[in-house]
């Protein structure tokens, strides 16, 4: 049974940063892509990044280049976010999601796997 599960979100000053971690059991990691999107109230759901588990290639948003960082924990079984240099713009609840690619906007289709997400607030 395939399990995702999102940590390390919270409150955090403008210019500051976050870790993100999403958990993964139940799939063999190598043949499946992991991604982060957001969403903020009110807003359209944002693809930001996106790893694709077999050969390490990622992918960003132009909004979060080089500020965040997708990878891989091979020994927590885990694909984290770190997030750096944090605006009150990226404020929303952060979802890990599971799929076998990453596509082009680097969000999520309606067959693909994601739960609850964890809420990032960016604020002074």
């Amino acid at each position: 049974q395939v399990q995702l599960e999102e940590s390390g979100g919270g409150l955090v000053e403008p210019g500051g940063s976050l870790r993100l971690s999403c958990s993964a059991s139940g799939f063999a990691m190598d043949y499946y892509a992991i991604g982060w999107f957001r969403q903020a109230p009110d807003e359209a759901r944002e693809g930001i990044a996106c790893f694709i588990l077999s050969d390490g290639t990622t992918h960003y948003a132009d909004s979060v280049k080089d500020r965040f960082t997708i990878g891989r924990d091979n020994v927590k079984r885990s694909v984290y976010l770190q997030m750096n240099n944090l605006k009150p713009e990226d404020t929303a609840v952060y979802y890990c999601w599971l799929s076998k690619t990453c596509y082009s906007d680097l969000a999520p289709r309606s067959f693909d796997y994601w739960k609850q997400g964890t809420q990032v607030t960016v604020s002074p």
